[in-house]
């Protein structure tokens, strides 16, 4: 890889790098609104990155109130062509505590603001999405992921639910049926307004709890944080052994 900045989009947990040197912040004006937060230029580690907080700083922003075209927009804008999205998810098949690198998605959202392609205002936009994420960015994840020595799965599919409720046991069977691995509330529309822009994006998920149904008793807000506490600490670790 070549010393272009990388933009870092931090999800539950990651609302800061907290050994990043940053160099400046900018607040970004979009034709979309704003961004979750002012835009955060820094070195973390050997790697130069762009640092945006997708629920903002204070973490305030519900899943399905993030401005996701603004936000993607915002890093398009300063320059970055490649964008780590940092998720933590639901274990569908994947026990708390593992990295994933997923290679598919399914997106259960609706409501939400999907598209750049504005009826009336712009040319209709087709783009590919066979495969969603950007295959060049995640075998720099997973070799990151092998160097920093990071319990790691290196494919899997991500399915996009609303939010901010977790889901129905039910409503997980039928995400298990479907094909899906990992269960989430941001990973869409990001994967698709980033194909768009012609970004090259990658999710980088952390499982945090196993989904409904599938653990012992209810889902608990300790739970999460105590796995998300330690799945935090893997994440900083692979991305600092990213080579730039």
């Amino acid at each position: 890889m070549n010393t272009e900045r990388i933009a870092i989009v931090g999800g539950s947990g990651l609302t800061w790098l907290d050994t990043l040197e940053v160099e400046q912040q900018k607040v970004i004006v979009t034709p979309y609104g704003d961004p979750s937060a002012p835009l955060t230029f820094g070195q973390f580690g050997k790697l130069p990155v762009v640092f945006l907080p997708r629920h903002g700083p204070g973490h305030t922003i519900p899943p399905h109130a993030v401005n996701y075209r603004a936000n993607i927009w915002a890093l398009h804008n300063v320059g970055v062509k490649k964008v780590i999205s940092v998720a933590s998810v639901g274990g569908i098949t994947m026990e708390p505590g593992i990295l994933c690198i997923p290679d598919q998605i399914i997106d259960y959202t609706w409501g939400r603001e999907h598209t750049y392609v504005e009826p009336g205002h712009s040319p209709v936009k087709h783009v590919d999405f066979t495969e969603p994420y950007c295959d060049e960015l995640r075998q720099t994840l997973i070799a990151a992921g092998l160097s920093a020595s990071v319990r790691m799965k290196k494919d899997g599919c991500y399915g996009a639910t609303q939010g901010p409720r977790l889901e129905s046991a039910a409503e997980i069977q039928r995400m298990h049926r479907d094909g899906c691995d990992l269960v989430g509330m941001t990973g869409m529309p990001e994967a698709a307004l980033a194909r768009e822009l012609g970004l090259c994006f990658a999710h980088l998920s952390l499982v945090v709890n196993w989904a409904a149904g599938l653990g012992k008793g209810a889902i608990t807000m300790q739970e999460i944080q105590t796995n998300l506490d330690q799945s935090i600490a893997a994440v900083k670790k692979l991305i600092m052994a990213i080579e730039p």
